[in-house]
């Protein structure tokens, strides 16, 4: 599911490209989201498996119904709302936890399949909220995540109610390597990048993490390689982040989504 989201280098002017990047083709325009049209060109409504995952949140939405999944000025705005009724619904993914909200999800149509013979470029700005219990946004959540089986697993943004966004990549399901960058809890928008690229042994991806332009990490997907991944834009709630969540209505805006391809 490529939490991988995620990709010209896009909208920080400031962050400097190689060669390899700036030859590229466009997967998913900086302008798809600026419109429900545009977003349904490129993207598709809730989680590529259906509406719930292992979060306490249920997605909403479709091509006529716009609570969770809006767009106004060219922003996406993932929308969580606690439902109510006396005994909530479980959720139909392992843990199986209670339902306590509906939220919003989209995926990109188009998967991410890292090459010999490319690399990707996946970059977006990010408003995300971060109050313990409260939330657990992703970009790309996974960023990308497997089409077939689980691992391989990239997060280009992760917030876990701390004032941290979580760069993460996971090997197996126990061999995990995550990097804690801060984040401001203001809300303000910040850009998010991930560089995919195949190592010489054609198995592995080195993958390198920007916030604001500045490098914060690279890690390494072990086998990774030919693996197809579902980009996924998230907002989960509860969970890992903490409980209990809020008691009102949860934002998490997202902008300038980019996706490219270079070297094929």
């Amino acid at each position: 599911m490529i939490t991988i989201g995620y990709v010209a280098l896009l909208a920080a002017a400031s962050i400097t490209r190689s060669p390899l990047v700036q030859a590229a083709t466009t997967v998913i325009p900086s302008n798809s989201l600026s419109s429900y049209t545009t977003l349904e060109q490129f993207w598709a409504y809730l989680y590529p498996w259906g509406s719930d995952h292992n979060g306490s949140a249920r997605m909403v939405g479709n091509s006529s119904y716009h609570e969770n999944i809006a767009i106004a000025s060219s922003t996406l705005s993932l929308i969580a709302t606690p439902t109510s009724g006396a005994v909530p619904p479980t959720s139909t993914a392992n843990p199986n936890p209670a339902i306590h909200y509906a939220s919003g999800t989209i995926h990109a149509l188009e998967q991410i399949t890292v090459t010999s013979e490319n690399s990707y470029t996946i970059s977006g700005d990010f408003s995300a909220p971060t109050t313990f219990g409260k939330t657990w946004p992703a970009f790309g959540k996974p960023i990308p995540a497997a089409v077939v089986g689980w691992p391989p697993e990239a997060d280009l943004g992760e917030w876990k109610g701390t004032t941290n966004t979580w760069f993460n990549t996971f090997n197996t399901s126990t061999v995990v390597v995550s990097d804690l960058v801060p984040w401001p809890s203001d809300l303000s928008f910040h850009t998010l990048m991930a560089v995919l690229t195949a190592e010489s042994n054609n198995k592995d991806v080195r993958i390198d993490f920007y916030m604001d332009g500045e490098l914060k990490t690279t890690q390494f997907g072990s086998g990774f390689v030919g693996a197809a991944l579902w980009l996924i834009i998230d907002l989960q709630m509860e969970g890992s982040s903490g409980s209990p969540g809020p008691t009102g209505t949860t934002t998490y805006k997202i902008r300038n989504v980019e996706v490219t391809r270079s070297g094929d």
